[in-house]
């Protein structure tokens, strides 16, 4: 394989750290963020440091590290893992992970990893975020590679081709796990569904049979919850917008929604590393016709992430709020409710448009996984696991 075809796509190297940081220090975006990540140190300080970093791990564990603490200290409740004891450094997997923020997700995926003295994973980046120098190096020096977005149906089966064939590498050659969103884009209304296009461009990158192709990539699903919905109003907008025409990005829009992101108060989140996919689950797919296989796949991934997602009180108010019901009453106090009303409330009034119809989008952003997890489980045995 001539991995020079990789060369657009891949993060930096080692070998390649050292220019990028100069390149980064001397951006004019670099005093701002960087006092971000620290508030209380000079600036020449840091920009020596920097440049004294030789590897990938020495800048995740100096700035990623230190910017993923500040999120968590600044804006969460707490945050908590389960299910990464079983992740082994010597199986490495393509992980595929439901994606409610652009840039939290991966970022405290990679954290949870760390803390669990496990290898970081390299993570897909959509070509749509690399508008600036500046985020690109950051991206590549941080074990991001590129997904280039949208073109003519001839060149997205193209650069899916190259992704496919870049991830099995660097799973199967390179001994990178990789992370990638179980569809294109962010999950908006809040029901996390795995496109099976997804899985399909897994399959892409090798002429194995089914069962064979699939299980040398090790698929494992990933489940992040956050009690409250990163850029909640933002998406109610977009959706009640795209109810009505076309939604069109405004410049720089995606940059906004990672600021937001980092800067929204995000409650209590959670992150499960799922079972990884088995072989006789994928024996079973298989067995199902062409069109089938892939589609009862991204069933069997769902169940993973519906079944691991951790439902917060607010799920469970905005489930009965919007079916009119008190199924899950005993869950959450008055008080808590109205908090809820009232923070919704607060943040609709800022969009324009019919009040009524916001609302019911919100809810049902917060509703969904409910409902998905009651299309797994019955009511009771939801109520036993909480």
């Amino acid at each position: 394989m001539d991995i020079s075809n990789f060369d657009k796509t891949r993060p930096y190297n080692n070998q390649e750290i050292h220019a990028a940081i100069e390149r980064i220090v001397q951006h004019p975006f670099f005093a701002k963020y960087i006092s971000f990540v620290f508030p209380e140190i000079e600036i020449t300080t840091i920009t020596n440091s920097l440049l004294n970093l030789k590897t990938v791990k020495e800048f995740q564990v100096f700035v990623m590290k230190q910017f993923v603490n500040n999120i968590i200290k600044n804006t969460t409740s707490g945050i908590s893992a389960k299910g990464f004891e079983k992740l082994d450094d010597r199986k490495k997997c393509m992980f595929i992970s439901n994606h409610r923020d652009i840039l939290f997700d991966a970022a405290l995926f990679n954290f949870f990893l760390y803390q669990h003295s496990l290898d970081t994973c390299e993570i897909t980046f959509g070509s749509n975020l690399m508008n600036d120098s500046f985020f690109v190096e950051i991206g590549k020096i941080n074990k991001m590679f590129k997904i280039n977005r949208g073109g003519t149906p001839k060149e997205i089966f193209n650069n899916s081709l190259t992704v496919s064939h870049y991830m099995r590498y660097a799973i199967t050659e390179k001994f990178q796990s990789t992370w990638i969103a179980q569809r294109n884009g962010r999950t908006k209304d809040g029901n996390d569904k795995t496109e099976v296009a997804v899985l399909k461009m897994f399959a892409m990158s090798s002429p194995k049979d089914f069962v064979e192709n699939l299980e040398e990539i090790n698929i494992t699903p990933l489940a992040i919850s956050y009690e409250y919905e990163s850029c909640d109003f933002l998406k109610v907008r977009e959706i009640y917008i795209s109810r009505r025409k076309k939604y069109e990005k405004a410049p720089r829009e995606d940059f906004g929604s990672i600021l937001q992101g980092i800067q929204q108060w995000k409650g209590h989140i959670q992150m499960v590393a799922c079972d990884s996919i088995t072989h006789d689950e994928l024996v079973f797919c298989n067995s199902l016709n062409r069109n089938e296989k892939f589609s009862q796949l991204a069933q069997i991934i769902d169940q993973r992430i519906y079944s691991n997602f951790q439902l917060w009180k607010n799920n469970y108010i905005a489930y009965d709020l919007l079916n009119k019901a008190n199924a899950f009453k005993t869950l959450y106090t008055k008080e808590e409710q109205e908090n809820f009303i009232e923070y919704a409330t607060t943040g609709l009034q800022k969009i324009e448009g019919n009040q009524q119809e916001l609302m019911e989008i919100f809810l049902g952003i917060y509703a969904n996984p409910v409902k998905n997890r009651l299309s797994f489980d019955s009511i009771h045995q939801l109520l036993i696991n909480q």
